[in-house]
This record gives C-alpha cells, sequence and structure tokens, in this order.
C-alpha cells in the first residue's frame, strides 16, 4: 500500500477539478471538455495505482443509445473503472456527500453529476428527474443500486430509485459486475493500493420499458441476478 498513491489520486482529482470549476464560473464549460478531462482522470488514476483492467462485454453496449448503467460498488475505484470500460458520454448519479468535499463536489456538478439524498424522497425524486433530462439528451447515466460500498464483497439489496428512472425515462438497463476494484481502495480504507487486477464484465442489456412499472421489482430482480451470476453469487 501507498500514502502517495492516496495523495497522488487527490492531487489527480484536484488537476481537473480546479480548471472545470473555474471554466464553469465564467460559463466556457463543455460537455467535450468534461469528458475530456473525466477520461484522462480515469485512465491516470488506475494507470497511477498500477492496477490492470480487463474489460468483457463490450459487444453489449449499443452505439449511439442512451442507458442507465447498473454495476455492484466495492470501492470509489469503480468510478474510473466505469468511466474506462463503457464508451460514451455517462454522467453517475452520487451520494450527497461526495459534493461535499471541496472543489471536488462543485467540479461534479458543473460537470453534470447528479447529487441525491437518499433520506429525503422529495429531493430523491429531483435528482431521478433530471438524470432523465440527461437520458433524453442522449447521454448514459450510471447509478449504484446497492447505494453504498460493499465491505465484504457480497451483493446486497437493490433501491428502487434506477429502475424507476429507466422505467420512466424508457430506457434499457445496461449491468455491469465489477471485481478487484476493492483491492485498490477497500471500502473501510483510506491508502491505495498497487498492482490490483480489476475485471469489469458487461452484461447483456436489459430492456426495463418490457416490464412496465407493475413489474418493477421483476426488473430489480433480473438486474441483480444477471450481475449476481457474474459474481458467482446466484
Amino acid at each position: 500500500m501507498s500514502v502517495l498513491e492516496t495523495l497522488l489520486a487527490i492531487a489527480r482529482t484536484g488537476a481537473i477539478s480546479v480548471p472545470t470549476v473555474a471554466s464553469s464560473a465564467v460559463g466556457s464549460l463543455s460537455l467535450e471538455k468534461c469528458d475530456e478531462r473525466l477520461a484522462w482522470w480515469s485512465r491516470t488514476l488506475l494507470d497511477d495505482a498500477k492496477a490492470t483492467l480487463e474489460v468483457s462485454g463490450r459487444e453489449n453496449v449499443p452505439e449511439g443509445e442512451p442507458l442507465v448503467i447498473m454495476s455492484n460498488h466495492r470501492s470509489y475505484y469503480d468510478i474510473p473503472t466505469v468511466f474506462c470500460a463503457v464508451p460514451g458520454r455517462i454522467r453517475m448519479v452520487a451520494k450527497k456527500e461526495l459534493f461535499l468535499v471541496p472543489v471536488f463536489g462543485r467540479a461534479m456538478l458543473a460537470a453534470g453529476f447528479i447529487r441525491i439524498d437518499r433520506e429525503k424522497r422529495e429531493s430523491a425524486m429531483q435528482s431521478l428527474h433530471k438524470s432523465e433530462e440527461l437520458l433524453k439528451q442522449g447521454m448514459r447515466v450510471w447509478i449504484a443500486p446497492e447505494g453504498t460500498r460493499s465491505v465484504t464483497g457480497e451483493l446486497g439489496p437493490f433501491k428502487s430509485g434506477g429502475f424507476h428512472l429507466a422505467l420512466d425515462a424508457g430506457v434499457r438497463i445496461l449491468p455491469i459486475a465489477l471485481t478487484g476494484t476493492e483491492k485498490i481502495l477497500p471500502a473501510d480504507e483510506l491508502t491505495v493500493h498497487r498492482g490490483a487486477h480489476v475485471k469489469a464484465q458487461i452484461l447483456p442489456p436489459i430492456d426495463a420499458p418490457s416490464y412496465g412499472q407493475a413489474r418493477r421489482k421483476e426488473l430489480t430482480e433480473a438486474v441483480r441476478l444477471s450481475i449476481a451470476r457474474a459474481l458467482g453469487q446466484a
């Protein structure tokens, strides 16, 4: 493990956050520039941690189609992993606490990330409506349906918000199974570990609209089962 790598990751985050906030303040920030910075940040964080990334199933990503991306959640390094693994413009629905981080939180808002307060239903619903607008613009929205990082690696229960989003927006769900990110930065640690092998298994899309709101629980189970099987936890 390396405290130096942790400090480097913080510095890398600052390197994209500061200019993003500054550009936003003067009205010169573009989606393309945000995409460019996010791609650089994601690759660099994994490279700095000497992590290798194995991606399978990219053929399951339909070109040009807005999607709700759902993955299991083991580490903050799930974020750069998903951004590296999945092509297309992606924005994330993230818990409100991340947006409290100085500069980084403001940069996330400026880049189009969606803040969600899971303790306040009305606020959470407003966040999902904002996410729906992103999908209408052709973006891909990533959400971790467990809602929090797993300390044990076991897949937790799924919250309903992302499924309401997919159904309301009429888009498909792209499940992803992540392993190895917890070896870089475990959920209960703050120190980055080097040399992890990370896998991102992109699974076949699941057609949320074909389920409809009446079968939302079946849709939830279908997505969870898809990820659980890929993790060997079915």
